[in-house]
């Protein structure tokens, strides 16, 4: 990085990328660089590393910056980017198995600039202290992903305590911070862990749409959540078990619908804020169901200006009206095979550490921790 009306001829990097003249430049280094009185160069880490997948998070925070700073397109930062035939490993979910999905930067440059046009994203209102305390699994472990729309949460527990290592959260420690923020409704996916009362009693909405871990829901599953978000009169906090899969899943569905995301921006924006989300085959589930979706939503916006403009009262969101609560075995639609809510949660229970449990210790590992309590 230059400074100080230096110029790159100063500069013993090669194949520099230029992004402010004689301020800002971005390099992929094989030796480290010393900083001098014209010159200050910075690592994204705490230690020079050699890894390829560092170079691709490094270049996608200097794009990120042109995106939103400096006023450049997606792909006008990407494309600086790949300028010096530099290339980057892509961006892979968070599971143990096969890669089934990549993002790559562009992606994620994609994210960032459609969080910035929907008022997702804006930096003079960003607390990264508050953001970066409310991740951590001792203060509650969620994150806003769409701002006062939607809240990712991991899900509490009979009472709080720390199993594991992780420490794990009654709903009442989480009822002041929602108070706050206006969170009136809860969105349960996974297996019932508490007495959803506990919500109900103290005024907040609550719903179960269970669906196995690490799977994939079923249409009649994602359109009452659907449903529900559309009819929900503040913000919606959503978990599963460790809310990131079953969860990020799910808004990811409600963002293509709404804002014609991608599925590929909507799971960059969804990991962007919530690292870890959207796991194996959910992947590929949000980029099937993308066209759809941006079908439904291009027919509930007719509808909703028709409303408007006064020429139907019909109630856009009153798609389904059946039960509350709903289960469904995955993707399976055969319903003769469906199995009860009661014997999925059952077959979750005996099949020993299920995703979520995995995910919540990889998260513990690297996360210092303290003891729970109310959540503010």
């Amino acid at each position: 990085m230059l400074r100080n009306n230096a110029t790159i001829e100063t500069c013993d990097l090669s194949n520099c990328i230029e992004f402010i003249k004689d301020q800002l430049y971005f390099a992929l280094l094989h030796q480290k660089v010393k900083s001098t009185p014209d010159r200050h160069c910075f690592c994204i880490d705490e230690e020079l590393s050699y890894e390829k997948k560092k170079q691709a998070n490094a270049a996608y925070l200097i794009g990120s910056y042109a995106v939103m700073h400096l006023q450049k397109t997606p792909e006008e930062a990407y494309s600086l980017l790949v300028s010096q035939n530099a290339s980057y490993l892509p961006f892979r979910d968070a599971s143990f198995g096969a890669c089934m999905y990549n993002l790559n930067i562009l992606d994620c440059l994609l994210a960032v600039h459609k969080a910035l046009q929907f008022g997702w994203l804006d930096f003079s209102k960003f607390n990264v202290e508050e953001y970066e305390h409310y991740e951590r699994a001792e203060n509650g472990d969620f994150n806003w992903i769409i701002p006062g729309k939607f809240l990712a949460f991991s899900g509490p527990h009979p009472k709080s305590k720390i199993e594991n290592g992780y420490p794990l959260h009654a709903p009442e420690a989480y009822f002041p911070y929602f108070r706050k923020h206006n969170i009136t409704t809860i969105i349960r996916l996974n297996k019932k862990m508490y007495d959803a009362k506990r919500f109900t009693d103290m005024g907040f909405k609550h719903h179960d749409l269970f669906f196995v871990d690490g799977s994939t829901p079923n249409d009649a599953i994602v359109t009452k959540f659907l449903n529900i978000c559309e009819n929900a009169d503040g913000g919606i906090a959503v978990h599963c078990k460790a809310g990131l899969g079953r969860t990020g899943t799910l808004i990811g569905c409600y963002m293509m619908k709404h804002f014609r995301l991608t599925a590929a921006e909507a799971i960059a924006w969804i990991r962007i804020c919530r690292p870890g989300s959207v796991i194996g085959p959910q992947q590929n589930f949000i980029d099937e169901k993308q066209a759809s979706l941006w079908e439904e939503g291009d027919v509930y916006r007719q509808q909703i200006t028709e409303q408007e403009n006064g020429s139907g009262k019909a109630a856009v969101a009153g798609i389904l009206s059946g039960v509350e609560d709903i289960s469904i075995n995955g993707t399976n639609k055969n319903i003769s095979q469906r199995k009860t809510p009661s014997e999925m949660e059952e077959e979750e229970e005996c099949g020993g550490l299920t995703q979520g449990d995995k995910l919540r210790a990889l998260k513990s590992k690297r996360q210092s921790r303290a003891s729970t309590g109310s959540i503010s």
